[in-house]
């Protein structure tokens, strides 16, 4: 039922981590393949996809969006776009099932997607409340995190021209099309690890923040990308 999509870029052991918590999902039946969509790693990450049974696409042209081009290849009628650092929560199928059955049996199913919560796997306040505000950007703004995910339907994927190719912010640029009445937050999380990349600093977040209000302003995705980038 479900294609899942990972673009990668030396990211083997984050890799081995996320394909992990789909082995029960594809034992179901509800994860039908996995498509590894490759920038040109230097690591295992190749090993990795070919010893899990994934199919290994190779992205050649970096100012195209690899995750459009794999979403091309899927065979199945839902798409599910992670990003290797984020680790499915135990049991998210049966939530993901629940929905595609409530999206299938109203008739939604074509225009229809979700993202899970976040969850972030360090202790403390800083943490919960990173979470609270990833939830809250999703309900009311439609802009969640890459690390949540996105389940969409392959047909309004489609419709949507999928991920446009854009320096930066493409996940949300899409969120945005899709609509906060299309997007649904599950229950089930993702569970994020530390970054690998440093922390953007006091003027990393605030660039961040002015570039997500002017996303949620409407303002041409294109230009917010080149202040971002």
């Amino acid at each position: 039922m479900i294609s899942v999509i990972i673009a990668t870029r030396d990211d083997e052991t984050r890799l081995a981590l996320a394909l992990s918590a789909l082995v029960a999902a594809a034992i179901e039946g509800l994860v039908r393949e996995v498509i590894v969509v490759d920038r040109g790693s230097r690591d295992g990450t190749a090993v990795v996809a070919d010893a899990a049974g994934c199919r290994f696409l190779e992205a050649t042209d970096p100012a195209t969006d690899a995750r459009r081009l794999a979403a091309e290849e899927a065979r199945s009628d839902w798409l599910l776009f992670l990003p290797p650092a984020a680790i499915l929560e135990t049991g998210w199928q049966s939530e993901a099932m629940a929905f595609l059955d409530t999206a299938i049996e109203s008739g939604a199913g074509l225009r229809s997607a979700a993202c899970l919560r976040l969850g972030r796997m360090e202790p403390g306040i800083r943490a919960r409340l990173g979470e609270f505000l990833a939830s809250l950007r999703t309900r009311l703004f439609a802009a969640p995190h890459e690390e949540q995910g996105l389940l969409v339907s392959s047909a309004l994927y489609r419709r949507l021209g999928g991920h446009r190719d854009l320096p930066a912010f493409a996940d949300i640029d899409l969120a945005r099309r899709i609509g906060r009445r299309r997007l649904s937050l599950l229950r089930a999380r993702t569970l994020v690890r530390a970054p690998r990349d440093p922390a953007p600093g006091l003027a990393g977040s605030l660039r961040n923040a002015i570039c997500l209000a002017l996303f949620i302003l409407r303002f041409p995705p294109r230009l917010i990308g080149r202040l971002a980038a």
